[in-house]
């Protein structure tokens, strides 16, 4: 009945050919997020997530990924979320990488069962960075003087308005080299004998998608809808999806009360994180 009632219907409203759900991450990777501004965290990309891999007739789910990287436990959180989904509902993942998948924007696109790039797309930096701003001198020039309170010794290491201890960079060191390690084992886990014996693979070095290619951090060389086309036939059709939207017009989980405090709270913390994000693209040209 179904078919017979499908040919009655105008060829805009027509069910025809495969329908890829496709998934858009794009931005720095960071958790929370402004009152105006998504970052791109497990919470802003869940609802999409759960749409795109729950279409019951889709053979695959198509990733978008544009991201210079940023938390490492974001990062994971999502790679391990499109992973849960792709093997709760049996789905072929295949991500598209555009202007960059770096750092934790390549750790996302480990999710992939296949990484495709542009031949000019920039791809790798598997590392860990930290940065920061240090105002040591600032609060002398300005007449404030800082105290600080505290129960245990090494509560306040790295303060940005305390002169750098040695023993505060060398505990980092230490934290970056056990997250640099996980990172490495999950390029190799997904990536497996595809990799190429290469000893700036793991150094943090970026590189473009051709050379990508060749070291085996990606499968190819092209992109979405011609691969897509090719793959499940010519009448495919690919449907982006999103999360539910706020009245700002954010693509996020729920919708939050503002008060004019934390519009002012924003604007501060906006400039700071804004920044951090220039310095996260600028690394990459971008």
């Amino acid at each position: 009945m179904a078919g017979f009632m499908t040919r009655y219907l105008p060829q805009r409203f027509r069910k025809t050919g495969t329908v890829i759900p496709v998934i858009r991450m794009q931005g720095a990777i960071m958790s929370g997020g402004g009152k105006f501004k998504t970052q791109l965290n497990l919470a802003s990309v869940a609802p999409g997530l759960e749409k795109a891999f729950t279409r019951k007739k889709s053979p695959a789910v198509a990733i978008i990924i544009n991201s210079p990287g940023g938390s490492p436990v974001q990062s994971r959180l999502i790679f391990e979320r499109v992973r849960t989904l792709a093997e709760e509902n049996n789905k072929k993942v295949l991500v598209f990488v555009e202007d960059v998948a770096a750092s934790g924007g390549y750790m996302i696109a480990l999710a992939g069962d296949e990484i495709f790039a542009d031949p000019t797309s920039i791809v790798g930096s598997i590392g860990v960075v930290s940065g920061g701003f240090g105002f040591p001198e600032l609060l002398k020039k300005i007449g404030v003087e800082r105290r600080v309170y505290t129960a245990g010794e090494n509560k306040v290491i790295l303060d940005p308005f305390q002169p750098e201890k040695e023993s505060d960079i060398e505990y980092l060191k230490s934290l970056q080299l056990e997250i640099h390690q996980i990172f490495i084992d999950m390029v190799k886990d997904r990536r497996g004998s595809k990799l190429l014996d290469d000893g700036n693979l793991f150094s943090g070095l970026f590189w473009t998608g051709t050379k990508g290619l060749e070291l085996g951090l990606i499968d190819g060389i092209g992109h979405m809808r011609t691969i897509l086309k090719s793959r499940y036939g010519k009448d495919t059709k690919l449907e982006l999806v999103s999360g539910a939207r706020d009245f700002f017009g954010r693509r996020t989980p729920g919708i939050s009360a503002i008060c004019p405090e934390q519009i002012a709270a924003a604007g501060a913390s906006g400039l700071a994180e804004a920044m951090e994000e220039k310095a996260l693209w600028s690394r990459f040209g971008l």
